[in-house]
Order: structure tokens, then C-alpha cells, then sequence
């Protein structure tokens, strides 16, 4: 059996850290990981950088990762601004985030989900003339920090919408990690019937220690793709209390010794955890970063 890892260090990763990295050290990241085997990158954020400074330099970014056979690389687009910039500097993939929750919403993105939507057609429609892929993130698809449990209803119809639109994937993301291993069934089977045929990837943080299991039960139910940092770095700058995401290291151990194959070499990630956490200078969560491979 062979799933994908989609590494979202470089973004997500990166994005809720007090100490911000230069584009330089972001490619080197980028790089470091691509070396190791991973194939999908989710490498810079086209947002505001006075609301997210971490993201700074997207461009210097694309313009720097290595384009190498099998590799692509993705960027986060809000509006359409964003994806101007996004298919300028020549990213492979869009992906938009859209939280469930209008609360969340406005406090990340500054408008209702139901005007995210509106936006999301019309960036789908011109990724798609472009020749781009785009996906779609729903965000808080499990819990808000300001509303509490996300009514799975809500996610599918979200879903739906963007199934309707073309969306490349559907991702869902369990922004605050709330969620358990009952609720990712619920909801992935609940999406799969909205959006059939849309292949599925999810995105979990470990706060409540549900992470690793939360992401194998996703991989039970068909998920394509796993989203993780490497070290376990992450975050969200507008969800009080959100940790890190589950960590690459960790997720590649579990899914390696479960049979699983994902042509990623485990010990070059977590040398990479390592390094990353002497540059933001801050320990590495991820169990295999301190510990080894073994």
C-alpha cells in the first residue's frame, strides 16, 4: 500500500514561529525535504505579509525550490489577488482555505465563509483556465476555537460546493486538533457522499494527543493524501491555543511500520527536524527528531 505525504512544514510549519526565517533558509527546507523523497510541498502562502510576516518572500521562494521531475509544489491563495501572484510565480498547485466556521473566518480572513465561497468559484474557474489544479482546505472541519464543534452537515455542504466547482482535492483540516478517530470516519464518509470521486487528504494537529491516530484512521478510510510538519512545528496565528501539526517524522514511522510506503526516507527527515529546530531555536515535538529513527 503506498499513501502521500504532503509536507506543509514549509508553510503551516512556519507560519505561527516568533522567529522568522529569510526565503534563503526556507529553500533550503524545501530542498532538504524534496532531497528526502517527499513530492508535494506546500511551500509558501500568497497572503498579506503584514498580517502573516513569516510568509514574506513567496516569490524569492518559488523562484528558488528545485523543479525536479514528480515534484509539486503548492501555495496558499485567499482571494484572487493571491492567485495572480500564486500562477506568476509558477506554483503547480492552489490551495484555498475556507474555515467552516464564520467566526474563525472572520477573524482569519476578514469575511463569511459564504463570501469565501464566492471567491472560491471564481479562483477555481481561473486556475482552472490557467491549467492549475486547485484544491480545497475546509478548515475547523472538526472543531472552533470560538465556536466549538463544527456540525459535520456544515462540512459536507461545504464540500459539496466545492466538488460542484471543480475542486482537484478536498482537504479537511482539523485546525485546533479536537477531533478523535470516530468523528474522522463520520466525516470522511459523510464528504465522500457530497464529493464523490474528489480524492480526500486531511490535515490534523496533535493538541489533545489524537493526531497519529486521527491520520491512520483517515488512511483506513480511503484518505489520499496526509498532510504533516516536519518536527512538528505549526500552528495557527489566529486559533488561540492550536499546537503543532502532527509531525512528518512521527507520521512516517507509524505509517512505515503499519506496511505503508510513501518513498520518504524517514532518517533524512528527522536529521532535517534537527537542523529546522536549531534554526527557529526551539525543540522539535516530533519524538523521532530527539530520539532517532529506531
Amino acid at each position: 500500500m503506498h499513501t502521500t505525504v504532503l509536507e506543509v512544514g514549509p508553510r503551516d510549519g512556519l507560519q505561527n514561529e516568533d522567529r522568522v526565517l529569510s526565503p534563503d533558509d526556507r529553500i533550503a527546507f524545501i530542498t532538504r525535504c524534496v532531497d528526502a523523497g517527499v513530492r508535494r510541498v506546500e511551500a509558501v502562502s500568497f497572503v498579506s505579509p503584514r498580517r502573516v510576516p513569516q510568509m514574506a518572500g513567496a516569490e524569492e521562494v518559488m523562484a528558488g525550490v528545485p523543479r525536479r521531475e514528480g515534484v509539486s509544489y503548492s501555495g496558499l491563495v485567499l482571494n484572487r489577488r493571491g492567485l495572480d501572484r500564486a500562477l506568476e510565480a509558477s506554483v503547480d498547485e492552489i490551495n484555498v482555505a475556507i474555515p467552516a466556521s464564520d467566526t474563525f473566518c472572520v477573524r482569519n480572513q476578514g469575511c463569511a465563509t459564504s463570501d469565501m465561497l464566492d471567491a472560491w468559484d471564481g479562483i477555481a474557474a481561473a486556475a482552472a483556465d490557467a491549467g492549475v489544479p486547485a484544491g480545497m482546505t475546509i478548515a475547523t472541519a472538526f472543531g472552533c476555537p470560538f465556536e466549538g464543534d463544527t456540525p459535520p452537515g456544515r462540512v459536507a455542504e461545504i464540500a459539496r460546493r466545492a466538488a460542484a466547482s471543480g475542486a482537484a482535492e478536498i482537504a479537511l483540516a482539523d485546525t485546533i486538533g479536537v477531533g478523535v478517530p470516530s468523528e474522522v470516519r463520520d466525516l470522511s464518509r459523510r464528504v465522500r457522499d457530497a464529493a464523490p470521486g474528489t480524492p480526500l487528504r486531511f490535515h490534523f494537529h496533535n493538541t489533545r494527543n489524537t493526531g497519529y491516530a486521527n491520520a491512520l484512521t483517515a488512511l483506513d478510510e480511503g484518505a489520499a493524501t496526509l498532510d504533516a510538519s516536519t518536527g512538528g512545528f505549526g500552528g495557527c496565528p489566529f486559533a488561540p491555543a492550536a499546537t503543532g501539526n502532527i509531525a512528518t517524522e512521527d507520521l512516517l514511522y507509524a505509517l512505515h511500520r503499519t506496511g505503508v510506503e510513501t518513498g520518504i526516507d524517514l532518517v533524512r527527515v528527522s536529521e532535517t527536524g534537527l537542523w529546522l529546530a536549531e534554526l527557529l531555536g526551539k525543540p522539535a515535538s516530533a519524538l523521532l527528531g530527539r530520539a532517532g529513527p529506531f
